[in-house]
């Protein structure tokens, strides 16, 4: 795959309403497409509290899969409708928790595009809070002289 420099904006929320907290991130990452598979990725930063961390997203047709490998490493598997299980590990300890994926709305392209998934995050069979994310991806301009 060929990768390409871009910004990418990355919009977390946890919760619902009043009691969510809304986390943004833009940064500089690499992206590459086809339609069997996409991957995007890029470093975190202090403000995320996982600087040194390798955050990745492999996109496919049926799933998403987000990879992080670093001061935090976990493996999160997205397929609409079904209820998946993962490893969060920091230097602190780890803990098992699940992942149930309520929908995936794909419009990646050749020069980026957004990607919206809505999901239940558990810790140990309770605790559930709603949660999404949302990408954007945008090719970096290039400067041309005049």
């Amino acid at each position: 795959m060929r990768y390409r420099d871009v910004v990418i904006s990355v919009k977390g929320l946890l919760g619902t309403g009043e009691d969510g907290d809304d986390i943004e991130l833009v940064t500089s990452g690499k992206y590459a497409y086809s339609p069997e598979k996409t991957e995007l990725f890029y470093w975190e930063s202090e403000l995320t509290g996982m600087d040194g961390t390798k955050t990745t997203f492999e996109i496919s047709p049926e799933a998403v899969m987000l990879t992080r490998e670093g001061t935090v490493a976990m493996q999160m598997i997205y397929e609409e409708g079904r209820k998946n299980y993962f490893a969060y590990g920091t230097p602190y300890g780890s803990a098992t928790m699940g992942l149930e994926t309520l929908e995936i709305q794909n419009s990646l392209g050749e020069s980026g595009g957004h990607l919206r998934i809505k999901y239940i995050l558990s810790f140990m069979e309770s605790a559930a809070m709603r949660a999404a994310v949302n990408i954007h991806v945008r090719p970096v301009k290039e400067e041309t002289g005049k």
